[in-house]
């Protein structure tokens, strides 16, 4: 079995301030304050939890 890395790829996201129900493809998912908004390179949008948010992205400029 190999191994794989994500593709480096650049996402939109705000963080969120107060609950959030969005419509994902997969049915409609909750945000909750604190929460991250993604926008996804398909400009599909979904809720991610802050700590995984911040282990998984970094600012760029």
């Amino acid at each position: 079995m190999g191994k794989f890395r994500k593709k480096p790829v650049v996402i939109e996201a705000e963080q969120l301030i107060e609950r959030t129900e969005i419509k994902t493809p997969e049915g409609v998912m909750v945000g909750n304050p604190g929460d991250w908004l993604i926008t996804g390179v398909a400009g599909e949008r979904y809720p991610c939890r802050d700590d995984i948010f911040r282990a998984t992205y970094e600012e760029v400029e």
